[in-house]
């Protein structure tokens, strides 16, 4: 008889469950980043019916649909958390759901294989959609249940660890799937690459996007193996017995003075996220009229091409691993020398740091719009800056929520926070359906669009400070017990 431990066990050390927590996202996240990494590239370019005929969309109905799934996978964790909070707990409302993800993968790995490439590309992005977001808000606050006061110390770094995963799956997603869907067949080609896909002709893609979206699959299902792998050295925070319970908790007077505290916070994200998102897409056509060769002094890449969608595949992770530590070593203990940095200060100053960067990849487009072809240079210095913000805003955001919601409320606490970013991407869907007439083409230009969002993301800084300074600060971590533990067959 197997037995779960349902309570933090009072210690000083890290919890035993981490290393398998962050292990499976990692690999999540790299099956995440890597498909949605490929999609507006393949939809505009290589998508095709089973008999070899072209069938892409044009780049605004790819923008629009790009953000309408975002979107709905940061919808579904809102489903998730209730899911979780209310019936079956995290740790078996992220394992079923990632059966699902998983199938999600398969038909995008095997579309134009099964029957029409668009059918199983819409079937793959919802189930895609239902997985990812479904398990998001589990995990996150799983991460927050394995501690308790005694090593609570241990609750920031963790969280900073669990943002690194993240970025270091997305990092290898992105220097490897883009590669999968484009590289070409030379003079010469490994024999263990012959041995894979087979002889081909000079100029004849060598994997394309079988391969691609198959391997974001295959880490899938390594993370679900590995989080299951886990199970005895996880915290299971148990959900009420009776679903009920649940939804007189959640709504009671706490519950509901919760969610609204949280809630006025929340409010200024999406703009964050509608911007942000942008590297997915806009950046990406943006980045096919630059250049794009990196300089001949670069290390180990010099004088080699940049793909489009590197930009957000490769680069933003990559900041990410270099810049939160310099902020938490460096950059937060100087501020703080200067003014107290709380986690609202943090957030504040990240929308004004996102405004700069967006003002640097308006002002490339204002180059193009003159007949220039600025280098993509450009491109990865603004990448670095909305980095510098996402490090501000997304990770202190993602603490803020969990200690902000009581304590059988966290999941669906953070799927509120998460529920920030797709109504970033409704937003921009929604905005960029409303400037694209009947022929599917933009009737507002880049660059207008581009100092667009750039204003409205200062103006909700502006906004977010004095609102910020009225908020009142009120932490819940999980209770500690000595040791508890629930049979499980």
């Amino acid at each position: 008889m197997a037995q779960y431990l349902t309570a933090p066990v009072k210690s000083k050390n890290l919890p035993g469950g981490i290393p398998y927590i962050i292990g499976n996202e990692a690999a999540e996240r790299f099956s995440f980043y890597g498909m949605r990494t490929l999609l507006v590239v393949c939809m505009t370019t290589y998508l095709m019916q089973p008999g070899g005929t072209l069938d892409v969309f044009s780049e605004e109905d790819a923008k629009k649909y790009f953000h309408l799934f975002i979107a709905s996978a940061y919808f579904t964790p809102i489903l998730g958390g209730i899911l979780s909070d209310a019936w079956l707990g995290k740790y078996r409302t992220i394992l079923c759901l990632s059966l699902v993800y998983c199938a999600g993968h398969a038909c995008l790995a095997f579309m134009g294989v099964l029957g029409d490439t668009k059918a199983w590309l819409l079937i793959g992005l919802v189930l895609v959609a239902i997985g990812s977001g479904g398990i998001k808000p589990c995990v996150s606050a799983h991460v927050g249940d394995q501690f308790g006061k005694s090593n609570s110390h241990w609750l920031s770094k963790v969280y900073g660890w669990f943002y690194l995963s993240i970025n270091l799956g997305a990092f290898l997603s992105g220097l490897i799937t883009p590669w999968l869907q484009r590289a070409k067949a030379g003079p010469e080609v490994h024999p263990m690459i012959t041995m894979l896909v087979g002889e081909k002709a000079e100029g004849e893609i060598l994997f394309g996007t079988h391969w691609a979206f198959g391997l974001p699959g295959v880490l899938m299902a390594l993370a679900t193996l590995m989080f299951w792998l886990g199970r005895h050295k996880f915290i299971h925070v148990q959900p009420p017995k009776k679903a009920s319970s649940y939804f007189k908790q959640t709504f009671s007077k706490e519950g509901v003075a919760a969610i609204a505290r949280v809630s006025v916070i929340f409010a200024f994200i999406p703009l964050f996220w509608s911007l942000f998102d942008q590297m997915g897409s806009t950046w990406i056509f943006q980045a096919q009229e630059l250049n794009r060769i990196t300089p001949k002094w670069v290390p180990l890449f010099g004088g080699k091409e940049i793909l489009p969608e590197q930009i957000n595949g490769v680069f933003n992770p990559l900041f990410i691993l270099i810049l939160i530590p310099v902020f938490n070593y460096a950059i937060y203990p100087a501020i703080d020398k200067v003014f107290p940095l709380t986690a609202l200060r943090k957030m504040g100053i990240g929308f004004f740091v996102m405004a700069v960067g967006f003002g640097i990849i308006a002002v490339v487009n204002m180059a193009l719009d003159a007949g220039s072809t600025p280098h993509i240079g450009w491109q990865v210095l603004g990448c670095a800056v909305v980095t510098a913000a996402e490090v501000m805003i997304s990770i202190t955001g993602l603490e803020f929520a969990y200690t902000q919601a009581p304590r059988y409320m966290k999941s669906f606490v953070l799927s509120l926070f998460l529920l920030t970013v797709s109504f970033g991407n409704f937003v921009t869907a929604g905005f960029t359906h409303l400037i694209t007439d009947s022929n599917g083409q933009a009737i507002l230009g880049r660059t207008e669009e581009l100092w667009f969002w750039t204003g409205m993301i200062l103006l909700t800084g502006l906004i977010f400070i004095p609102v910020a300074m009225r908020y009142k600060v009120q932490e819940y971590l999980q209770e500690e017990e000595d040791l508890v533990v629930e049979p499980h067959g």
